[in-house]
């Protein structure tokens, strides 16, 4: 059993910035893959960013330039840092990350962008 926790979600003006972290019980370094998604409300859970074993990253075409995935091996955790937010960027973000043959969801974080 892997527990992924999220963190810093919050309320910011556009064109803010805030970090997500997401702290994992097991050592990310041995994990698949892991990624940041988000859900608004009415629409599907989307991918937003991910990282593999190797360190290669992929974005959303509309995070792409402002969103970077990012990891911490020592702590166990990852990070999404997320600049230049709009208000499209409101959503519940969550973390995923994959062991062996299953993948875990963390309870998600509130982000909410708005002047």
């Amino acid at each position: 059993q892997v527990q992924l926790v999220e963190s810093g979600g919050g309320l910011v003006q556009p064109g803010g910035s805030l970090r997500l972290s997401c702290a994992a019980s097991r050592s990310i370094f041995s994990s698949n893959g892991m990624g940041w998604y988000r859900q608004a409300p009415g629409k599907q859970r989307e991918l937003v960013a991910a990282i593999n074993s190797g360190g290669s990253t992929n974005y959303a075409d509309s995070v792409k330039g402002r969103f970077t995935i990012s990891r911490d091996n020592a702590n166990n955790t990852m990070y999404l840092q997320m600049n230049n937010l709009q208000t499209e960027d409101t959503a519940v973000y969550y973390c995923k990350g994959s062991w062996s043959l299953y993948a875990y969801w963390g309870q998600g974080t509130q982000v909410t962008v708005s002047s």
